[in-house]
């Protein structure tokens, strides 16, 4: 037993190297940063305070904070949503399944440059494919990308597309559900809804929980690629999210203290949000916490 233990802890230990070396010390140097004024060409000075006291003043903080968590309110539940519809859509062996799983797959692998080039393409006002065909049935054509009322929704919509991890968790998760189940809840005369809500649900709930919760901790982190791309970094109220303030004021301003001062209200924000979810969900989904 202490042999295979010892060979599970080899195993993990480059992932824990590598979540401490890359995750939590660059972390916590970032929260000894938020109590400074640093400019990467100067030694740090203690600032206290000052760093949170300004942001909470700074409108470009305030419109970013504001976007973030709207996104991420709106983004999570129909992202996880969408990967649940697709999976017990596409969990059963059927005419070209295998197909419609690697075109779930496919937008995930592609890289968020390439990914949100393709989409200013298609939401392009002006010889964009959604447009063309807009006019072509006689309906008003939006100014999407250039008008700033539009741009939070196809930064929603491209979101959605990209769930190919979350589908093959789920998907995974459905082929675990041990078929006698499905079968004596049939027997007992159980509806679909009856099944799914008793029997699929409840056995996928440690699956969703995860899935909710990695959604919320990178969803903001996800979203700067398409973006800074498609937006070209500007500060339009409806795209400006905090991965381009944070981007902005250390790179662009060399105000590291500032930038991590909003880093470390989002941590926090964050950390609310998953607690919040747990206690909705009512814990990890196990049945021994029921």
């Amino acid at each position: 037993m202490k042999r295979r233990q010892l060979t599970l802890y080899m195993l993990l230990a480059p992932y824990l190297v590598g979540t401490l070396v890359l995750v939590i010390i660059p972390a916590a140097i970032s929260v000894g940063l938020a109590f400074t004024n640093y400019d990467a060409l100067t030694p740090p000075t203690w600032n206290g305070l000052g760093n949170f006291k300004f942001i909470f003043t700074y409108s470009a903080f305030l419109y970013a904070a504001r976007n973030t968590f709207g996104f991420i309110i709106v983004a999570v539940p129909l992202r996880v949503l969408t990967m649940l519809a697709l999976a017990l859509l596409l969990s059963r062996p059927r005419r070209g399944v295998r197909l419609y799983r690697a075109a779930i797959y496919l937008p995930t692998v592609i890289p968020d440059i390439a990914y949100a080039l393709m989409w200013t393409w298609i939401f392009n006002p002006l010889y964009g494919p959604i447009n063309v065909i807009l006019v072509a049935l006689g309906l008003p054509a939006p100014a999407w990308v250039v008008d700033r009322n539009t741009t939070f929704w196809i930064l929603l919509i491209m979101s959605l597309f990209q769930i190919g991890e979350g589908f093959v968790v789920l998907l995974a998760g459905l082929r675990d559900i041990p078929e006698e189940y499905y079968l004596a809840a049939e027997v007992d005369g159980g509806s679909r809804w009856q099944i799914f809500r008793h029997v699929t649900l409840p056995l996928l709930r440690p699956w969703l929980v995860l899935l909710t919760f990695r959604d919320i901790v990178v969803g903001a982190q996800n979203i700067f690629s398409p973006a800074f791309i498609m937006m070209g970094g500007s500060r339009l109220y409806s795209t400006w999210f905090l991965p381009q303030m944070l981007y902005e004021e250390a790179f662009g301003r060399f105000r590291f203290g500032v930038a991590a001062a909003a880093m470390v209200v989002w941590l926090l924000t964050a950390g609310v949000l998953l607690l919040l979810a747990y206690r909705f969900m009512r814990g990890w989904g196990y049945a021994d916490e029921l």
